[in-house]
């Protein structure tokens, strides 16, 4: 399960995407509506991975996201930004799908191998319970074989949904207004 602690971020999560976003040639332009979010447990607890859904001017976009303790090493040009959390400290935020330990959750998901984490919020020591992920992801099509790619679509509007392979192994995202393929494991043909 996902722990959330009720904390402070700065920058905070609106602020960091809209200036990550400014940077990507699919980001679009202009201040970034938070639609929500969903989380996938790291088994060794290390790592925090979640895939964020906002919405920026008439574009709809997915932001796989990591979340550390210290820097990954070799991966200074898929960093997002470092940002301040009052109750763990400094964290450096990266790319999912260039990180190995959102790689292997995404993969893990799309291999049936695990499923979106229950999100527990805790205030300070003290549980304060479960909270219902505004974006629902579910896995759909075979089971695939050993290898494939990871695909992690960044336009969630149709036209964008180009980028995600047909007929093969894939997640989707719904939330409230919308649903999208979010990721897909392109399998190597025979």
């Amino acid at each position: 399960m996902a722990i959330i602690h009720e904390a402070n971020l700065t920058p905070a999560k609106p602020e960091l995407l809209e200036t990550w976003l400014d940077r990507q040639p699919w980001g679009g332009s202009g201040p970034v509506d938070l639609v929500g979010g969903y989380r996938f447990d790291d088994p060794a607890g290390e790592v925090g991975v979640e895939g964020l859904v906002v919405r920026r001017g008439e574009r709809t976009l997915h932001v796989p996201l990591t979340y550390r303790g210290a820097p990954l090493a070799g991966a200074e040009e898929h960093l997002v930004c470092t940002m301040q959390h009052s109750a763990l400290g400094q964290r450096w935020v990266y790319e999912a799908g260039h990180d190995p330990v959102g790689v292997d959750c995404f993969v893990r998901a799309l291999r049936g191998e695990q499923q979106q984490a229950v999100v527990e919020v805790w205030h300070g020591e003290t549980f304060a319970g479960t909270r219902e992920p505004a974006v629902r992801v579910v896995r759909e099509g075979p089971v695939p074989v050993e290898g494939g790619s990871l695909v992690l679509v960044g336009d969630l509007d149709p036209a964008g949904q180009g980028e995600a392979p047909q007929g093969e192994v894939r997640l989707v995202a719904s939330w409230d207004g919308g649903t999208a393929v979010v990721a897909a494991l392109a399998v190597p043909t025979p």
